[in-house]
């Protein structure tokens, strides 16, 4: 039997994580650390909230008192709590240095205070931008090249965790994962913000001109690339995960949808673009297929309709939270 500490496991990964391996590995057990700032929702767990092998912490990382109640007795601390939004940290980039960077610290020093290895969830945004048209994917030899403050702050949260494995013999391995999508997602993100919008008579909201490029992962590929990197990984190694489908554009994901939702084109609106905003991001994840034999599993045309099905079908988790979201935009 295990014993995982999962941080920021109210979130939108992290909770799926968190139901996904207690479906499949029911002997084990969980302890979950979350702040519970915006984009934590207990509610997204209330159907284990009463299992015995799942205990909830409410807690920041950045406390150390904290960190050290919800991780006694654990054997692995898995790492998602984050502050992830872009345009949030292009309004306020402070948050992003505290919880990414000074969070990650913590349970770093908790970690190598105690021999225990932690597995780090980050992002392929650490990488910067690939040329629209090119045939070229980040690999994990990619040199860093980070182009917002979250992405800076995930990029030094990467290089800590590698740091602390080369100083103290810290036991770790990272994943730099694609854009994700799914159920639980918080709906200021692009996928669930269309979604959403749309389901209440609003118009889809694409930057420039939409002809951004990226690769979608189903969440529950993700929780399975990270079981099979636990369960088999090797210490000290980083793992890129992308999705099936690759050089999606905004443009053609917001067609997606409204095609899903059964939705005219002309509930498109175009909006500003951002700063600093990346055109393509393409994922190869060849080692983690080689090494590891993971595969995903979930396309993205079929599991777009799931995703759409299941903010249809659950206003009443969503909607409580739509109003934060809907500061930004």
């Amino acid at each position: 039997m295990s014993k995982l500490l999962v941080t920021g496991g109210a979130g939108f990964i992290g909770a799926n994580f968190i139901h996904y391996w207690l479906k499949n590995h029911p002997q084990d057990s969980i302890h979950n650390l979350d702040a519970l700032t915006y984009a934590g929702n207990k509610a997204t767990l209330k159907t284990i909230q009463d299992n015995p092998n799942y205990t909830f912490f409410e807690g920041n990382i950045r406390d150390p008192e904290a960190v050290a109640k919800a991780a006694q007795g654990v054997d692995v601390i898995v790492h998602f709590a984050a502050e992830s939004h872009v345009d949030r940290s292009i309004i306020g980039p402070e948050a992003f240095v505290d919880t990414n960077i000074k969070g990650t610290f913590v349970l770093l020093e908790y970690a190598r205070a105690n021999h225990i290895h932690l597995h780090h969830i980050s992002t392929d945004e650490v990488f910067g931008s690939l040329p629209l048209g090119s045939s070229d994917k980040f690999t994990e030899a990619t040199p860093y090249d980070p182009r917002s403050p979250y992405s800076a702050s995930k990029a030094a949260s990467d290089h800590l965790v590698r740091a602390y494995g080369e100083t103290y013999n810290l036991p770790y391995t990272i994943t730099n994962c694609s854009n994700n999508y799914g159920p639980y997602q918080y709906p200021e993100k692009f996928i669930p913000r269309m979604i959403t919008n749309l389901i209440e008579g609003d118009t889809i909201k694409v930057y420039g001109d939409g002809l951004y490029v990226r690769d979608w992962l189903h969440v529950e590929d993700h929780c399975r690339a990270i079981e099979a990197i636990l369960n088999q990984g090797k210490v000290g190694e980083t793992y890129l995960v992308g999705g099936l489908t690759c050089d999606i554009s905004n443009l053609d994901v917001a067609h997606a949808v409204l095609d899903a939702m059964q939705q005219p084109s002309d509930k498109i609106e175009f909006v500003t673009d951002r700063p600093g905003h990346d055109r393509r991001y393409a994922v190869d994840s060849s080692k983690l297929r080689r090494d590891l034999h993971w595969e995903p599993r979930y396309d993205f045309s079929t599991w777009l309709k799931q995703t759409v099905t299941w903010y249809q079908q659950n206003e009443d988790w969503w909607k409580p939270l739509k109003k934060a979201a809907e500061t930004i935009y």
